[in-house]
């Protein structure tokens, strides 16, 4: 029988980052003065690297020049835990450096690190999407496509835990990062932004009536095929919370046929590691703003949709 509700990829399956002497990996990462989270991301990266193809993450940039860490991203790809992943960089018509900072960076690593530029600033919504297009178009195309923030508020060692949950279950096609600060992790947000973000995350959930606990994580990953091409084809209707938009869009999609359901194909993974970044391109007022694009997004793909059952057959 399938779960009811949106799976949390947790303690069961992370325990290679709980360093005791019976785990091999953190025994002999302990000896290479590995990190754990690093040691999980090489055992994850080993464990599904043969089973799957070429990945592309997004990364939406708007006036970055200052804050991006190019470094970080050279590093990563140049390293066992970046094989098979790339990045495209989606620079959402910046207008300081930052189309300078992503040329040069890119020529660092051509093949593996790439980026296009909109004339106009769309917003990071229409930044990932064009991003998700421009991956979709390669040939031969990617396995999965992800989008993480620019901001590295998750870590790039995350990536490869990310990478082998959709390897390992087929049943699975998106990974949504989740900001869940237990025991054993590195969460730290700002208490007013996570209040909010709590207030916002029940409304999103009940609207969309699939039980997920964070939708606005900037770490996501989605198998690549027909059903991601039709989630991304049509622009959003929001600037920000397109993370609900791609639920509701596929709510509308699976509700009341005999398709997997979103909470049957939605897997969250609580992160290792999450910290708030200064220079956040959110607005107070845009906290506001957001509430008015529930209902916006409610009236464009909801309004008549069947509600879930309370127990999936």
């Amino acid at each position: 029988m399938r779960a009811s509700s949106a799976i949390r990829f947790g303690r069961d399956t992370m325990t290679d980052s709980v360093p005791t002497t019976a785990n091999p990996i953190t025994a002999a990462s302990a000896a290479e003065g590995l990190l754990p989270e690093r040691a999980l991301a090489r055992s994850a990266l080993e464990r599904s690297a043969a089973a799957v193809g070429r990945t592309v993450v997004v990364v939406p940039c708007y006036n970055e020049q200052l804050r991006l860490d190019g470094d970080a991203f050279v590093d990563f790809v140049s390293g066992e835990a970046g094989r098979g992943i790339d990045f495209r960089f989606v620079d959402d018509g910046s207008t300081d450096g930052t189309a300078a900072t992503l040329a040069a960076l890119c020529a660092r690593v051509p093949g593996r690190l790439s980026w296009q530029r909109l004339e106009r600033n769309g917003g990071k919504a229409e930044a990932v999407r064009q991003g998700f297009l421009a991956a979709m178009a390669l040939r031969p195309a990617p396995w999965a496509i992800g989008f993480f923030d620019a901001d590295l508020a998750t870590p790039l060692e995350a990536l490869p835990t990310f990478v082998e949950i959709l390897a390992t279950r087929p049943d699975i096609e998106m990974v949504f990062g989740s900001r869940v600060n237990l025991l054993g992790r590195h969460v730290r947000r700002k208490l007013i932004r996570h209040w909010i973000g709590r207030i916002f995350a029940t409304f999103a959930s009940q609207m969309l009536g699939v039980p997920i606990y964070d939708t606005q994580c900037g770490a996501k990953l989605f198998r690549n095929g027909e059903s991601l091409a039709a989630l991304f084809a049509e622009a959003f209707v929001t600037r920000w919370i397109f993370d609900v938009e791609i639920i509701a869009r596929l709510v509308r999609d699976r509700r009341g046929t005999a398709e997997p359901q979103p909470e049957e194909v939605i897997v969250e993974l609580p992160l290792l590691r999450w910290e708030d970044k200064k220079g956040s391109k959110l607005r107070p007022r845009d906290f506001i703003t957001v509430n008015f694009d529930l209902l916006r997004i409610r009236r464009r793909w909801l309004r008549g949709v069947p509600r879930r059952p309370e127990r999936l057959p």
